[in-house]
């Protein structure tokens, strides 16, 4: 993103150590982009301020059991960040274990609860930033300076119909290879070579996915008898694993091409 010059204040949300720290401090002293980090620990705090990372934010854990320190650490953090010479631009904390609570009430009164905990973190803190937020909560998340709903542009199948604002653009273009009988099943030619499958199955457009495979996804039609050569969309449960799974995208209208992407990230 920063070589692309997509933006000039980029966030890092994660903790980074070894050889990635250390690529990542020779882009912070070779490129004009602001970047920030996340760290969560005395290490991380050490290995950012090693790597002439000069700018982070505390990670703060708010109920998804993954990266971030317990709110109560957050403020010794923050001065042992600044006693190493680092700038503390606020906090960060992942409401992730929220993105698909129901009912609506529900969810609001949780992410409500957790972005509690963030701003406990954050009067200990100090920073203008409180970085927090998914696809899945950015509508009910009143608390959070800036929003990191990175799926947003393209969305997988179960954030929906949590972000009414958006709709799915991410599609992979299969061809249907087999048919069974006059009323019976189809078999497209993707499968789980080609698919993040994490979160479940993908949807078969216009039709029911009954079983995905190494290279074929098995469907149900939901109307007439498809007919081997036919193209079928299938729109993946889990965006980023499964354009990391591919080399190239293509941005279309209707039918029509508009440009090619390459996927620079390719198995990252």
């Amino acid at each position: 993103m920063a070589r692309a010059g997509l933006g000039h204040d980029l966030l890092l949300a994660n903790e980074v150590v070894g050889p990635a720290a250390e690529r990542l401090g020779r882009l912070v002293r070779s490129n004009p982009a602001r970047v920030t980090v996340a760290v969560d620990s005395a290490a991380t705090i050490d290995v950012a301020a090693a790597n002439g990372i000069e700018e982070v934010l505390i990670d703060v854990c708010v109920g998804l059991p993954r990266c971030g320190c317990p709110p109560e650490h957050a403020g010794p953090l923050a001065d042992m960040a600044r006693g190493r010479k680092l700038l503390v631009r606020g906090v960060m904390g992942y409401e992730g274990h929220l993105m698909r609570e129901q009912p609506a009430e529900d969810k609001a009164a949780k992410v409500e609860q957790a972005m509690a905990l963030l701003l406990v973190a954050h009067e200990a803190v100090g920073g203008d930033v409180v970085s927090a937020g998914g696809t899945g909560t950015y509508a009910c998340n009143a608390w959070a300076t800036e929003i990191q709903a990175g799926s947003s542009a393209l969305i997988a199948t179960p954030n929906l119909p949590d972000p009414p604002a958006f709709r799915n653009s991410l599609f992979l273009w299969t061809t249907v290879i087999s048919v069974y009988g006059p009323v019976g099943w189809a078999v497209l030619d993707g499968g789980l070579k080609c698919l993040g499958m994490d979160h479940g199955n993908p949807t078969v457009v216009g039709g029911q996915c009954f079983v995905v495979s190494d290279e074929h996804i098995t469907f149900f039609p939901d109307g007439e008898r498809p007919a081997v050569g036919d193209r079928v969309r299938v729109i993946p449960a889990h965006v980023d694993p499964t354009v990391a799974l591919h080399e190239r995208m293509y941005v279309v209208d209707g039918d029509e091409v508009l440009d090619t992407w390459e996927v620079d990230l390719r198995n990252w």
